[in-house]
C-alpha cells in the first residue's frame, strides 16, 4: 500500500467535497452541476501559480487579460444552460478549458469549444486532454459570423458578458434549444436564457445579476 498516494487522494476527496458545500451555502443548487463540479478538479485548469486558489469561488486571471469564471458564476451559467444527454453544444470563449471540461461531465455528446486567442485554445487543448474525444476547442470568433455557420447546436453557452446576443447564434440554435449568455443591462451583466421552443424567435428568461468579464469580438491578432 502507497501510504503516501492514499494520503493525496484522501486529501484531493476532502478538498472536492468542501469545495461543493461551499457552493451549497453560496445557493448553487443543481445536483448534477455541483456533482461535475465535484468530479472535474479546477486547480488542473489553473494558472500554475495560482492553483492554491483554485478552490475559492473567486474569478482568477488568465493571459491575454482573460479570466478564469468564478466557481459559483459557472454553475448558476450551466444550471440555466441544462445540458441534456447527447446535447450538440457551443461554447463561446473556451478560456482555461475548465468549463468545457464540466460540459463534457454533464453529458454533452459533443462541445465545439472556440477561443479568440490562440495561445488559450493549445493550452485548453493540453488541459482536457483525453475529455477532447468529445470536445473540439478552435481558435477562433466566436462572435462573428463565421464562428458557428452552417451548424445547428441544441445549446449555447456565451461565456461572458456581451451587449447583444450575436444573431448568428440564435440562427444556430436547434428547435427546442437554449442559449445562455451575460447580457449587459445598463451597468450591470444579467444572466440571461434564451428558449427556442419552435423555429419562431426564442423566448427570453432574465436570471440573477453576474460577474462576468466582457466578450470581445474578433479573433485575437497577438497568437
Amino acid at each position: 500500500m502507497n501510504t503516501s498516494e492514499d494520503t493525496a487522494g484522501l486529501s484531493r476527496a476532502i478538498g472536492s467535497a468542501a469545495f461543493v458545500l461551499a457552493l451549497r451555502e453560496r445557493g448553487v443548487r443543481d445536483t448534477a452541476v455541483l456533482r461535475a463540479m465535484e468530479q472535474v478538479p479546477r486547480e488542473h485548469f489553473a494558472p500554475p501559480h495560482l492553483r492554491e486558489h483554485a478552490r475559492r469561488d473567486i474569478a482568477l486571471p488568465l493571459p491575454h487579460g482573460q479570466t478564469m469564471t468564478a466557481p459559483s458564476v459557472a454553475a448558476a451559467m450551466l444550471g440555466a444552460l441544462d445540458v441534456q444527454a447527447g446535447a450538440r453544444v457551443l461554447e463561446v470563449g473556451t478560456g482555461s478549458g475548465y468549463v468545457t471540461a464540466l460540459l463534457v461531465r454533464l453529458g454533452a455528446g459533443h462541445v465545439r469549444s472556440l477561443e479568440r486567442y490562440a495561445t488559450l485554445a493549445r493550452a485548453a487543448r493540453d488541459r482536457l486532454g483525453a475529455n477532447l474525444n468529445d470536445a473540439t476547442v478552435e481558435a477562433a470568433d466566436g462572435l462573428g459570423p463565421g464562428g458557428s455557420e452552417r451548424q445547428r447546436f441544441d445549446r449555447i453557452l456565451i461565456n461572458g458578458a456581451v451587449a447583444t446576443v450575436p444573431p448568428h447564434c440564435l440562427a444556430a440554435l436547434n428547435p427546442g434549444g437554449r442559449l445562455v449568455a451575460g447580457l449587459w443591462s445598463g451597468s450591470t451583466c444579467r444572466l440571461v436564457t434564451l428558449n427556442r421552443d419552435g423555429e419562431g424567435a426564442p423566448t427570453r428568461l432574465d436570471g440573477p445579476v453576474l460577474r462576468l468579464g466582457p466578450m470581445t469580438p474578433g479573433r485575437a491578432r497577438v497568437s
